[in-house]
């Protein structure tokens, strides 16, 4: 079961809520610490007279929390406990965008419950939606297009099912009977009487059932060779593709660029890498002199210092003071001096 709907701002003044179809209505409230849509309590007031489900969003200016926090909530008034309660987190007027997202919104939306009872949603992209998957028991409403085309309600948005949210802005060229303009369209995936739950106090919808999260399936060392490919992009939108096993393969892939020849060539030897093609992929660069070591086309010699003993070098090297002996044709194992270069492999 699901609810159409669409979201407002002051771009839509006017618009007449009892003529345009919509199981919802979410309207934009306030911004910073110092805007309010001057359309927002006609638009308020009108959906809810003709039976709408309803919301309220104001857009952070990323400044003080609990400032933007108290005149968002002055604005929203006595309407707590009968309307869906939100936060906009974007990149425009927003300096805290990209620097302290995640940090920022939940103690935003923290704050927000603990002076109303209600928890409230947050909106974003689903570029970014990846730095919130741990921001607690708050329904997200994630902002996703295919395209810029003009479109009507769809039942089955692009991209649905790749991940949960609770709400679903697909298309902001939206085409509507009884409005002559573009608009936002929303998919709630719930009933109404899943929405009264979100927008009443004590609301307990669990978290589990709107966090976003990609979990891509396979080892470790398969998600790093899609990487190397490229089948996974850059970025931000690596981090959405992968979901919670980004740190998980960023760090196989950066152990890989930062370790030693010697190794990688002991974790070759381990299988760590696989065989054939998996393991020239997933190596990259360091491939072709990893695997002539292995191969032994490429010696690896050490310049006795002052103090060295053979045994000392042989159990650096991990081999024994009579192998080292024996490849470099040293009759006296202890007689080795200062710039001689002893073969390891």
């Amino acid at each position: 079961m699901s609810l159409n709907g669409i979201d407002i701002a002051s771009y839509q003044s006017g618009i007449d809520l009892t003529k345009v179809p919509c199981d919802f209505v979410i309207i934009k409230a306030t911004e910073g610490t110092g805007y309010t849509n001057p359309d927002y309590e006609r638009a308020y007031a009108q959906a809810k007279q003709a039976g709408k489900c309803l919301g309220i969003y104001h857009y952070a200016n990323g400044g003080n929390i609990q400032a933007e926090a108290n005149y968002f909530l002055e604005k929203v008034g006595s309407r707590i406990g009968e309307t869906i309660l939100a936060l906009d987190w974007e990149g425009q007027n927003n300096p805290s965008f990209g620097s302290a997202d995640a940090s920022w919104c939940k103690a935003w939306l923290e704050y927000v419950y603990s002076k109303t009872g209600i928890r409230p949603m947050l909106y974003c992209s689903q570029s970014v939606a990846y730095k919130f998957s741990n921001i607690g028991n708050f329904g997200l409403w994630i902002a996703q297009y295919a395209d810029m085309n003009q479109t009507g309600y769809q039942n089955t948005p692009w991209n649905e099912g790749k991940y949960t949210c609770a709400i679903r802005q697909y298309s902001s060229c939206g085409q509507l009977p009884g409005w002559n303009g573009n608009l936002d369209l929303d998919k709630f995936y719930g009933t109404k009487e899943d929405w009264n739950k979100y927008a009443g106090k004590g609301n307990s919808v669990s978290g589990s059932s709107t966090v976003f999260i990609n979990s891509p399936s396979g080892s470790t060392l398969d998600l790093a060779v899609g990487v190397m490919q490229g089948r996974y992009g850059d970025g931000d939108k690596r981090r959405v593709a992968l979901g919670n096993r980004y740190i998980e393969v960023q760090n196989f892939i950066d152990h890989i660029f930062t370790s030693s020849d010697q190794t990688l060539v002991s974790e070759v030897k381990a299988g760590k890498y696989g065989n054939g093609d998996t393991r020239k992929i997933v190596l990259g660069n360091r491939y072709s002199t990893v695997q002539s070591i292995i191969n032994g086309s490429s010696a690896e010699y050490y310049t006795v210092k002052s103090g060295d003993t053979l045994s000392g070098i042989a159990s650096r090297y991990g081999t024994s003071c009579m192998k080292l002996a024996q490849k470099n044709g040293i009759s006296n194992p202890n007689l080795i001096y200062p710039g001689q270069k002893i073969r390891i492999n």
